[in-house]
């Protein structure tokens, strides 16, 4: 049988995993947040490209419609290149 000792000794131990059992909850509870708040930026930001993307090209169409050097250059600090594509060239005629 087990001593009065021995049982103490479980006892203790067991008293002992059960507060690093505690702090390991409380720990993965605030990583479980921080990833939830990292995900919600996240899908904010993958929300917010389609309507960006749709104001830059109306800037870029606009700064290339209107000839508008400030705007294409405000457009280059961020990394966005404005070109002008010319209108396709009408088709040759074709001789029978």
């Amino acid at each position: 049988m087990i001593s009065q000792r021995g049982l103490n000794v479980i006892g203790f131990l067991t008293l002992i995993l059960v507060f690093v059992n505690m702090f390991l909850l409380v720990g993965n509870q605030s990583l479980q947040r921080i990833v939830a708040e990292r995900q919600q930026l996240i899908m904010r930001s993958i929300q917010m490209q389609g309507p960006a993307r749709e104001v830059i090209t109306a800037l870029a169409n606009l700064a290339v419609r209107t000839e508008d050097e400030q705007l294409k250059h405000l457009l280059a600090n961020h990394g966005i290149t404005v070109s002008v594509n010319s209108a396709p060239a009408a088709a040759a005629p074709r001789g029978k």
